[in-house]
């Protein structure tokens, strides 16, 4: 075990196991019966609890706190998978809750599967193979993402919530206990259902998150564009692009529309 300074400072429980090869920074504590395996590199201040695994290659950052029974960064639940050198990431100030399975990415995925800073994951959690997860999301329990599955900011996914592979989900997107996903999200909608159908702009979301209401009223107009006037899609993107001069938030939705591969959840 290599010490960035103040090697007094960290706390590993005498039942934990930490191979020499892994890197714990100031102030890192370490609880009972944990493994810590080689390469893995964990931040200052970070808490792991009781009974987790981390294997690597895996970092994780900051302040974050991560709680009892947790199997992070172990190998990605794909066939292909030939034992490459691949990774897991994981920023600053994340709560990561009991019973989360977080898989490192695949080389035809980028070799990263990532999670970034100051998100809530709940217990139950499934990161597959090169998900990409951004900041300030929240993951309630049971939440799964299957491999390549993109998450944008501040997006809440509710409990149960299933994504399939290669999807999008747009910032800000929120949604409902047990809604299945296979399609992409354009941001700023909430939905549900199995499989998922959309069901109006976040608004109660953007409102909190300090959006004012004439920011509001742009996006729940172009929802309307996109999903209650009967346009195709190239249609809708021709009008969009107009209201996308005055509105930048509309411009972030046309973009992700003009982006989606899988086609968007109507």
């Amino acid at each position: 075990m290599a010490a960035r300074n103040a090697p007094a400072s960290i706390s590993v429980d005498p039942t934990a196991r930490v191979d020499a090869e892994a890197t714990l920074a100031p102030g890192v504590s370490i609880g009972a019966y944990s493994i810590i395996g080689p390469d893995v590199d964990i931040g200052a201040n970070t808490r792991i609890g009781a009974h987790c695994v981390i294997n690597g290659p895996t970092r994780i950052g900051t302040d974050n706190r991560i709680y009892q029974f947790n199997s992070l960064g172990d190998d990605p639940q794909d066939k292909k998978y030939a034992d490459e050198r691949t990774w897991l990431e994981i920023g600053d100030r994340n709560v990561i809750r009991e019973y989360c399975t977080f898989n490192r990415g695949t080389v035809q995925g980028g070799g990263v599967t990532r999670l970034g800073d100051d998100n809530w994951v709940m217990a139950y959690v499934h990161l597959a193979h090169d998900c990409q997860v951004g900041s300030d999301t929240i993951m309630a329990n049971g939440t799964t993402l299957a491999g390549h599955v993109e998450v944008g900011d501040w997006a809440v996914l509710g409990a149960f919530t299933v994504v399939h592979q290669f999807c999008q989900i747009g910032a800000h997107v929120n949604s409902a206990m047990g809604t299945v996903v296979l399609k992409d999200v354009p941001p700023f909608v909430t939905i549900a259902g199995n499989s998922a159908s959309a069901h109006g702009i976040n608004a109660e979301g953007l409102k909190r998150r300090g959006y004012d209401a004439g920011k509001v009223r742009a996006l729940k107009r172009a929802y309307k564009t996109v999903y209650k006037q009967g346009l195709t899609l190239s249609e809708a993107l021709d009008v969009l692009d107009e209201q996308a001069q005055s509105v930048p938030e509309v411009g972030l939705l046309t973009a992700f529309l003009k982006g989606s591969k899988r086609g968007i959840v109507r």
